[in-house]
């Protein structure tokens, strides 16, 4: 009855846009059962309310014991052993090469926005007309999960995100009481930039004018591939949803963990079974979109997409290169229960991402396929605010190349953007005619004039609400609608309100409707 008080007032509005209801699972995990665990003896790691549980560290059997004598706890797992190594990659089969194209092609607008050698991989989506209309990313937020930011602090390509206060914050999850994001690895440094990166010339992601939480979940030593690292990610996802972040990449996957009990096998495929497949599934049905890496295992004897990527509500990327071949180490689905995999791809092979502290280079893997396509997402859901989640998902597979006849392989194949938005319009318009209120309104972004279109098909009144990110009531007014009503929304007002989000409520007698504003 008081989600404000564990959820953020974005959260609750995705949650107000998409129909959803706040849940039991919204609820934090029992703080009285968190003290016991501590009261016990063991250093409280993560919690996770999806999966009512705590990750704890402790070398003591006592210890355990203490808490399984707990009456609330069902169960203890043994997750880390650090003497059981299998001296891996931290990303498997990914590489980087300094080079960057001499030359590029141009896109298909004539865009203002020079995206340097980076124009391929947005061009191959069409993802640039949407960027022409305006729609950047402005007002949506995207949380990005990985395993250390090395480099973002001091990358030119990042210098209008901290400028614009457009990096949020950052989460430590692998080490909390240490809370240092910018260590351990480089790798969500280069993921971030394919879509945050705004250096004309240099490169320009699919998202520049997004808003960023960097959430480090994923360990970054040699020898470690554990169990514990899907319980940081769900841990992860749970704050990422907290927070209200509409969107979350994920270039993290997981099929081959150190101690025997916890190895996946083609069968734990099912959508159902690994941690972190439930905690994407979870987000999922929160209204974010789980965007993740299909895998780099295209060419090993276990070429399946892992979890995550394997659930069914999550939107699996695979990789392909700069012409639209499938890239051989991107992984292949279907899952255990029949289900195609991935669902969309993109650039991952000769990616151009963000290197060191000052360069920029090309990349291989899914991990940058994943947030290539998490960044235009966001400008799609953007362009078209009252879609659910699903729809968003559903219109960029049925604008992919393969719409018709996906496979294994490629899944939906190659998306294109504008013709997304395209469908996602007509969407609307279907939805608007099972409707008794419409509501259009344009421009969005705006500045001090917004055009309000609302449709009733009976003469009534409506009232209009307007609140800030915080739920406070900034503007009410009251209009007598007939059909196809053009209205002034809050005249002379709009101009004396700070640039930022807003919510739009109409109300008419029996409905309402919510809409996100962007002021400029």
């Amino acid at each position: 009855n008081s989600p404000e008080e564990f959820l953020s007032q974005r959260a609750i509005e995705r949650r107000v846009i998409q129909g959803i209801e706040i849940l039991e699972n919204d609820l934090p995990v029992n703080p009285q059962y968190i003290q016991g665990v501590s009261n016990a003896g063991a250093l409280i790691l993560n919690a996770t309310k999806w999966l009512n549980g705590v990750t704890v560290y402790t070398e003591s059997q006592t210890v355990i014991d203490n808490i399984l004598a707990l009456p609330y706890v069902s169960s203890v797992l043994k997750m880390v052993d650090r003497e059981v190594g299998k001296h891996k990659n931290f990303f498997e089969n990914e590489s980087y090469s300094d080079i960057v194209p001499a030359s590029y092609k141009k896109g298909r607008s004539a865009s203002d926005l020079n995206y340097g050698a980076a124009v391929n991989q947005i061009d191959q989506i069409n993802g640039i007309p949407l960027h022409d209309l305006g729609y950047q990313g402005q007002g949506m937020v995207i949380a990005v999960l990985d395993g250390g930011f090395e480099g973002a602090l001091e990358h030119p390509v990042f210098d209008s995100l901290w400028t614009n206060n457009q990096i949020l914050g950052t989460r430590d999850f692998v080490l909390p009481y240490d809370q240092n994001v910018f260590s351990g690895s480089p790798h969500g440094k280069s993921v971030l930039s394919t879509m945050g990166a705004n250096l004309p010339e240099q490169m320009i992601g699919t998202a520049p004018k997004a808003s960023y939480w960097l959430l480090r979940s994923e360990y970054t030593v040699n020898d470690f591939e554990n169990i514990i690292e899907e319980y940081n990610w769900v841990s992860a996802a749970e704050f990422a949803d907290s927070v209200g972040a509409d969107i979350k990449n994920s270039s993290l996957s997981y099929r081959d963990i150190d101690l025997p009990q916890w190895e996946q096998t083609y069968e734990d495929l099912d959508g159902n079974t690994d941690p972190a497949t439930k905690g994407a599934d979870f987000a999922a049905s929160k209204g974010i979109l789980v965007c993740n890496s299909a895998g780099n295992s295209g060419n090993d004897e276990f070429p399946w997409n892992a979890a995550p990527a394997d659930a069914d509500s999550v939107f699996s990327i695979g990789a392909v290169d700069g012409s639209g071949n499938k890239a051989s180490f991107s992984s292949i689905g279907p899952t255990v229960d029949g289900r195609i995999k991935p669902a969309v791809m993109a650039q991952g092979q000769g990616t151009i991402v963000a290197r060191n502290t000052e360069d920029i280079g090309s990349g291989n893997g899914t991990s940058y396929s994943s947030p290539i396509i998490a960044g235009m997402s966001a400008c799609l859901w953007q362009a078209n605010p009252s879609m659910k989640v699903m729809e968003i998902q559903e219109a960029i597979k049925q604008s992919a190349t393969l719409a018709n006849n996906p496979n294994n392989e490629y899944g939906w194949g190659i998306p294109d953007f504008m013709e997304a938005h395209t469908i996602m319009t007509n969407l609307e318009n279907q939805i608007d005619d099972n409707k008794t209120l419409t509501v259009k309104a344009w421009p969005n972004p705006f500045n001090t004039t917004l055009n309000i279109k609302v449709s009733l098909k009976t003469e009534q009144f409506v009232t209009a609400e307007l609140y800030n990110t915080m739920g406070t009531l900034v503007f009410f007014e009251r209009y007598s609608v007939t059909d196809n009503s053009l209205i002034s929304l809050f005249e002379n007002q709009l101009d004396k309100l700070n640039g930022g989000i807003y919510f739009l409520k109409i109300n008419s007698i029996n409905e309402f409707i919510t809409l996100k504003l962007i002021i400029q």
